[in-house]
């Protein structure tokens, strides 16, 4: 299969200086993206391993939690439960705001503004202690939750930047840098070939020179 070359080049020797000042650009281009998109990789499996971690804890104390307001629900009775359950008071919002890592924005939950009171607001004469026990379960899994929402949002912004850096390395690698190597080649091949008439043109003028003045 033939090399392709870069569409509308000239064979002159100012043209190849610039084709190899760009192939010279280019492979330095390439060499950034490619440590930049291993970086973004390594990233991402550190955040990937974080998020791993922390969903187990969460299905553990989900799973504690759960179990603490079932035993609750059968000593002082589901109504009752329920009950208590609208006294919960409003914790706040999240506001978003953005990270940076390797030039790409990641987006990042602030949880400034959320603020749990960890003292119940019910009496602890018609409760009981499963109850506390729930309820400081489900209040401990709201920062994790935020937490891993966190982490989420971090490996889907990474993984659309390592897919795109992942293009251009292939565009680079694949299709400009040969064509600039195709082109480069080309336009030597080209100078070279017209060196070559120029100097038999130039013999052959010297010997026709010679040969009228014998």
């Amino acid at each position: 299969m033939a090399e392709q070359i870069l569409e509308g080049v000239s064979p002159t020797r100012m043209e190849l200086l610039e084709i190899r000042k760009k192939t010279i650009l280019a492979e330095k281009g390439h060499k950034l993206l490619e440590e930049k998109r291993d970086a973004l990789v390594e990233r991402f499996f550190t955040i990937i391993d974080r998020r791993n971690q922390m969903k187990k804890e969460l299905d553990d104390t989900f799973n504690d939690a759960f179990l603490s307001l079932i035993q609750s629900q059968m000593i002082i009775g589901e109504q009752k439960v329920d009950d208590i359950s609208h006294l919960t008071k409003d914790i706040g919002e999240v506001s978003f705001e953005s990270d940076n890592i390797m030039g790409v924005k990641i987006p990042k939950l602030n949880s400034d503004g959320i603020t749990v009171d960890e003292k119940p607001l019910y009496g602890f004469s018609e409760t009981c202690a499963k109850l506390d026990d729930a309820k400081k379960q489900f209040t401990a899994l709201v920062s994790k939750l935020i937490n891993l929402a966190d982490l989420e949002g971090g490996i889907k912004s990474l993984a659309v930047e390592i897919e795109k850096t992942k293009r251009r390395v292939n565009v680079l690698e694949n299709n400009l840098i040969p064509k600039l190597y195709a082109t480069r080649k080309y336009i030597e091949m080209q100078l070279e070939e017209r060196e070559r008439e120029d100097f038999f043109r130039r013999k052959r003028i010297k010997a026709l020179m010679e040969k009228k003045e014998q």
